[in-house]
């Protein structure tokens, strides 16, 4: 059963705000993938928030800009898609305004819709792993290069609003696969989702950082 009639599509307005208060609120809504004309459809259980220019971690550090990453630096809700170790694409959602480069990854979803078609792009993999991961999520979703700076309402892959969460059910945690700024709490993950990309051995506040 998809979702795509029930919920709306997140406006522009819920991303011009700061990276972790988005990425903290993206958990539950639902993404929706039409890439090559096939339906797939998840619900976000992870996002990493990366703050811009003050973020060691952020590809928009110190406001290095350049024909790779000038996405990251255009308007809240258009997508910034990079090439991850030169094999994996990964996904996220431009926030506050233009120039600050200030973005959400996805890091993991929980499949919902589309599982054969995320199973036949995915290969021989347990459905546990179909999208615990941002590039496994993209391959999943069929998410490439093409959405680099799309605008997310009007594109192929689409992010409808989430049902209300509980504050509680949300965990923040150290950032993970990064070197620099790695303790930063700006993970966010649904706490007992079993489609994390990795298993959670602590709690968090459920609060983005104060900044």
């Amino acid at each position: 059963m998809t979702h795509l009639k029930r919920a709306a599509t997140l406006p522009v307005t819920f991303f011009r705000r700061p990276a972790e208060i988005v990425a903290a609120e993206l958990l539950g809504a639902i993404v929706v993938s039409s890439v090559g004309g096939e339906l797939t459809e998840a619900r976000i259980v992870e996002t990493e928030a990366y703050l811009g220019y003050d973020d060691p971690a952020s590809h928009g550090y110190l406001h290095r800009r350049h024909a790779r990453n000038e996405a990251l630096f255009g308007p809240p809700g258009s997508w910034y898609v990079y090439l991850s170790y030169g094999m994996h694409w990964c996904a996220n959602l431009v926030c506050q305004k233009p120039g600050l480069a200030s973005a959400v990854l996805l890091r993991a979803l929980e499949p919902l819709a589309g599982l054969d078609v995320m199973r036949r792009r995915r290969g021989p993999v347990p459905d546990r792993e179909l999208c615990s991961g941002p590039g496994k999520l993209c391959q999943a979703l069929g998410i490439t290069r093409d959405l680099d700076g799309v605008k997310m309402s009007g594109g192929a892959v689409r992010v409808l609003r989430p049902g209300e969460a509980e504050e509680a059910s949300i965990v923040a945690t150290p950032r993970i696969g990064i070197t620099k700024a790695a303790d930063w709490p700006l993970r966010f993950v649904l706490a007992g989702s079993a489609w994390t990309s990795r298993k959670e051995t602590g709690g968090g506040s459920g609060r983005p950082p104060a900044r």
